[in-house]
């Protein structure tokens, strides 16, 4: 393995998490033929509950063992870094095995909470069964992710990544051939080829977790310090107090992302229930906030969290030495490559909302719809990760903590008003609930902004100089896709084709917008880095 720099680090991290994301998000198409509409929302409630339970255990882990790793090892105290590493997976499995057993006993509870006042689509039961199935990798995905924010730490990132890939890559098989034999071979009910479907997160937890424990014996003299003796009791505490508060505030951010899905797939179905939905229309919008929609978001926000799997680590050591210039000149650099490349992304894929939705799942009446105004809050969930993440790395908690809460509970108070009022209006009451998301954001995208700013001395002139350019830019790029979907699109076309069609615009905007951004994307990650990204080559890496 080789130690890589952050912008070698966030190329490597970002393609890796992008091709794990694509694979995520190519298995729907047959999975979504297989197990259709109803048993996607059952599999969608089944794999929001595990990320909630999964967050509580684990998701802060990565981040916050970067940043400490990357600290000792900046301070050079590599006892302190190994005896962290031990005693950190130990705490972990207890707070993994609690986890598993509040999610595999309190299932029905849950699925009560979910559907409990719906007739007509999937049974409290149903639900149970297939959270249950889930539950099993809660055991197994915590001890993964603490392995790979030690390597990140590090600033090993290329492992780590190709682990997300394999871990991606056998959950896909297990859901696409498990579901798919459960049903066209065992003639099985759908709810059966959900739960073996979901299982798929444990055995591609398994097999990352041996590939990785297979690697890191290979840098093993590198990234652990024998003990020759133990600690004191009050050195124990202070590592274990840092662990902690590192812990904590990643938790956090995890939580609060994932909660703003939880939020829409309770609310959503009471908000829709009130109106007079009926129980298939009300399904069908969960599923698409969810599950499929957010599947098509996940590939865009991909990218945020290849950029803060690097970012961490080199925020944290130009922290350490206490160089607030070099903190501030990453933060922009990152608040540029978000600009420059999720915005105009989510943009194209708003404008061809219709198409890409079709080319994935086919016909439907609500799908298009809903993704063509959730996709374009891929930007503020990006900066949400990012910021918050980087508030870490300067240790600024109380910041995160407030930020977090306002723009959650915005969003929790906000979404059934927003849903009845959209409704009043005589405008699609769904859209209301993507309006509370937005708001939500804002507040919590915006205030430490400002804070950092005012409180901070941050300095944002680099990032804000280049916004005139982008908005010409985002002009001609909107104008040109425009006319590419009157005259290509205007056609009956088959899926085949679409795909086709919609590759080659891709590929001509992005030439189009490299040309426009040449010098910009020079500056920003290097001319060596864009002339191998150019060959076909990532950044060298073992």
């Amino acid at each position: 393995m080789k130690k890589q720099e952050f912008i070698n680090g966030a190329i490597v991290a970002t393609v890796a998490i992008i091709a794990s994301k694509i694979l995520g998000l190519l298995y729907v198409i047959p999975f979504y033929r297989i197990i259709g509409e109803n048993g996607g929302a059952l599999y969608g409630y089944a794999y929001n509950i595990y990320n909630f339970f999964l967050i509580i255990s684990s998701a802060g882990i990565p981040l916050a063992i970067s940043k400490l790793t990357s600290e000792y090892n900046t301070l050079g105290m590599n006892k302190e870094k190994s005896f962290m590493f031990k005693y950190t997976k130990r705490i972990i499995q207890v707070f993994s095995i609690v986890s598993f057993l509040i999610c595999f006993l309190g299932a029905p509870i849950l699925a009560n909470i979910i559907v409990g006042g719906l007739t007509g689509g999937n049974t409290v039961s149903d639900v149970a069964f297939v959270i249950r199935c889930v539950s099993f990798a809660i055991l197994v995905v915590p001890l993964l992710s603490i392995s790979r924010g030690y390597l990140q730490g590090h600033k090993y990132i290329t492992t780590p990544s190709v682990s997300q890939v394999i871990e991606q890559g056998v959950r896909v098989l297990v859901i696409v051939f498990g579901s798919l034999m459960a049903i066209k071979l065992f003639n099985l009910p759908i709810v059966t080829a959900v739960g073996i479907a979901v299982s798929g997160a444990c055995v591609g937890a398994i097999v990352a977790y041996l590939y990785l424990l297979l690697k890191m014996r290979k840098v093993k003299k590198d990234i652990i310090t024998p003990l020759e003796e133990e600690f004191s009791k009050e050195k124990k505490k202070e590592i274990f107090r840092k662990i902690i508060a590192y812990c904590i505030p990643f938790i956090v951010i995890n939580v609060a992302n994932s909660l703003y899905n939880f939020i829409d797939m309770v609310l959503v179905i009471k908000g829709l229930n009130i109106i007079g939905f009926n129980p298939v229309d009300i399904e069908t919008i969960s599923s698409v906030f969810t599950t499929w929609g957010s599947k098509l978001i996940s590939v865009v926000t991909a990218i945020a969290t290849g950029l803060v799997v690097s970012l961490i680590p080199s925020i944290v050591e130009a922290f350490t030495k206490k160089d607030m210039k070099e903190v501030n000149d990453q933060f922009n650099k990152t608040l540029q490559v978000l600009l420059y490349v999720i915005l105009p992304l989510s943009i194209f894929l708003s404008i061809y909302a219709k198409e890409v939705w079709g080319v994935f799942y086919g016909e439907s009446v609500f799908g298009p719809k809903i993704f063509q105004f959730t996709i374009l809050l891929a930007i503020l969930d990006s900066a949400y990760i990012m910021i918050g993440s980087a508030l870490q790395g300067l240790s600024k908690t109380k910041l995160i903590y407030i930020s977090v809460a306002l723009g959650l509970s915005t969003k929790a108070i906000l979404n059934v008003p927003m849903i009845l009022l959209f409704n009043k209006l005589g405008l699609p009451p769904y859209y209301g609930a993507t309006f509370a998301s937005f708001l939500g954001y804002m507040l919590s995208v915006g205030m430490p902004l400002v804070v950092l700013y005012k409180k901070y001395n941050f300095n944002y002139s680099k990032t804000i100089k280049s916004l005139p350019r982008l908005c010409i830019n985002l002009i001609i790029l909107i104008t040109i896709a425009l006319v590419f979907k009157h005259f290509v699109f205007s056609l009956k076309l088959s899926k085949l084709f679409v795909f086709i069609y919609l590759a080659f615009i891709g590929l001509s905007l992005t030439v189009v917008y490299y040309l426009l951004n040449k010098e910009l994307l020079y500056d920003l990650v290097g001319k060596r880095v864009i002339n191998r990204l150019k060959k076909g080559k990532l950044p060298k890496v073992k």
